[in-house]
Formats: structure tokens, sequence, C-alpha cells
């Protein structure tokens, strides 16, 4: 499953608006090709630290594609390209340079338990959807 070939999401998991972006992806990911891990489980801390990656970096989301990891607001538009409707057009706003969109994205990270909440574990997933988590 990291073999590269699948996109893989890594979020945090104490988060409620990164697991609500994950259950919207799932949804929308009609070829079901997106897998996912916590930031905080032991393949998002691999994979956070074969790329390069803080650990301790849990105000960001990744994207791996293709063997190359993308973050904060590229990594959530790269995201879009591999959701079903109109989704895919957000991924135009990459034309936008990287330091007017990620100040954006920080004022949300930074944010994000404040406005969303934070959980005290890992949300829970559905059974047909067990399989796109990376433990």
């Amino acid at each position: 499953m990291e073999d590269g070939k699948e996109p893989i999401v890594l979020y945090d998991g104490n988060c409620n608006l990164c697991a609500g972006v994950v259950q919207f992806s799932i949804r929308r990911d009609r070829r079901g090709r997106l897998k996912y891990a916590a930031l905080q489980s032991e393949t998002g801390r691999r994979l956070l630290a074969a790329h390069g990656l803080e650990s301790s970096a849990g105000d960001t989301f990744v994207l791996i594609e293709k063997g190359k990891a993308y973050v904060r607001s590229t990594a959530a538009l790269r995201l879009a390209r591999h959701l079903g409707g109109a989704w895919p057009a957000l991924s135009a706003l990459l034309a936008v340079p990287r330091p007017l969109r990620d100040p954006l994205y920080a004022v949300v990270a930074r944010n994000r338990y404040r406005w969303f909440g934070k959980r005290a574990q890992c949300m829970l997933m559905r059974p047909e959807h067990r399989e796109r988590f990376l433990p």
C-alpha cells in the first residue's frame, strides 16, 4: 500500500476538521484510490520521516503522490484532483503562488481546534473503508 502507486493522505487524527476532510474525500473518491494515515500513527510518522518532514508537524496536511510529499495548501488542492464532481476545478488555484495561498491555510491550521474541536481518539472508520486506512 505504501509503494507510491496510490495517493496517501496524512492528517491530524485528533482534529475534527481533518477527520471531516477525510470523510468528505472518502465519499467523493469514486475510484477508491486514496489511502489515509493519521500523522500520529506509526505509518504517518514513518512517511513523514521518509519525506524529510517533522514528525511534530501536526499542524500540516500531507498528500503523498508518486513518491513526492506535498504539504499545506498544495496538498489540499492536489487532493481535489482525486475527487469526483467539480472538485478537481479547485486545483486551478495551484496557479496562485504558494506564498499567497499558505497564509490562509496557516490561519485555519492555527485555529482548527478552537473552531472545529479536538478528538480524544482517532475517528472510527466504517468497515467498508477499513482497507483504505494504513496502520
